[in-house]
């Protein structure tokens, strides 16, 4: 088992890792679709899409319906109309996954900074995270787009990093995609992967976290086994 001996912060994804908000975002998904008068695709069919932003879900999505490579123009045009559906399915019929909330309410009573590292655009991140409330956990949130690059780019990691000031060693990453694992192996720092979220079918053991949870609750008992060993090792 990793042990987390020197940890002193925790970077979250979002989607499929602390919410499942496929039914909303295959509503806005439909809803575009529909519009641009393009045939319609099934929620399973989006829950193998997500995970690297808005825009690639889009794109994916009109390349299904158009069965060839989507155009720029015609990705451009289809945009805000997503963004506009999206806003109004916003959080409909997402839901928290199992014990997350008290998760986060466990970990941040020990005192560890939480943070929330996503590629959903930021203008969604907080009105979902509020909706939930669970926003009051995160002292650090990172949208898709609110700095250069997002994952599995390691920037928004090392921006972290940066941030509070933290070795390598000191910061964990838990995700459900491949995204996350990569991320967090190019920027030096360990990662959990959940096996419930969206993975684009693959199982993400095979990207090689850390440690692999099949429930949110697991990662409780593994931060507490990591804090055992540091009492143990300051006797």
């Amino acid at each position: 088992m990793t042990c987390w001996k020197n940890l002193k912060a925790i970077a979250f994804d979002l989607d499929g890792t602390l919410i499942d908000s496929v039914p909303d975002l295959a509503a806005a998904t439909q809803a575009t679709l529909s519009e641009l008068d393009l045939p319609a695709c099934t929620q399973e069919q989006v829950r193998g899409w997500v995970g690297n932003g808005a825009q690639m879900l889009m794109s994916r999505a009109l390349t299904h319906a158009l069965a060839r490579e989507v155009q720029q123009d015609e990705l451009d045009n289809a945009m805000p109309k997503f963004m506009l559906h999206y806003q109004e399915n916003l959080q409909q019929h997402s839901q928290l996954y199992p014990y997350v909330k008290e998760i986060l309410a466990q970990l941040t009573a020990l005192g560890f900074p939480l943070a929330i590292v996503t590629n959903k655009p930021y203008r969604f991140t907080i009105p979902l995270l509020e909706a939930f409330d669970i926003g009051q956990y995160f002292s650090h949130v990172l949208g898709g787009d609110s700095l250069e690059r997002m994952k599995p780019d390691p920037m928004p990691l090392t921006h972290l990093l940066s941030h509070w000031q933290l070795k390598p060693d000191e910061l964990l990453m838990v995700g459900d995609s491949k995204n996350d694992i990569i991320a967090a192996k190019a920027a030096g720092i360990t990662s959990i992967g959940l096996t419930y979220g969206y993975n684009y079918g693959e199982n993400i053991g095979l990207s090689d976290p850390d440690a692999v949870c099949e429930q949110f609750s697991e990662i409780m008992a593994l931060v507490n086994s990591s804090l055992k060993v540091t009492e143990q090792e300051n006797l």
